[in-house]
């Protein structure tokens, strides 16, 4: 495993949709970031994600509660 695949492996955030029609974005690594996927949540739904070597980032649209293992968020407001 190289040294991004260990600093990346078990990193979590969770997301609580705040409104409907929040969506979450995966982005890869690499030399050029793209979107490889979405998710779109209504008020009160709840995703688990996990950073791996080939998701790099994660962004999200629209209303939401953020936890991540460097604190809470919000956003959208």
């Amino acid at each position: 495993m190289s040294e991004d695949e260990e600093a990346s492996s078990g990193r979590y955030i969770v997301v609580k949709a705040l409104e409907d029609g929040v969506v979450i974005m995966g982005l890869t690594r690499g030399k050029d970031t793209r979107s490889h996927h979405s998710e779109r949540l209504d008020a009160g739904e709840v995703m688990v994600a996990q950073f791996t070597e080939l998701t790099a980032a994660m962004k999200v649209r629209g209303h939401a509660e953020i936890l991540t293992n460097v604190g809470r968020l919000v956003s959208g407001l």
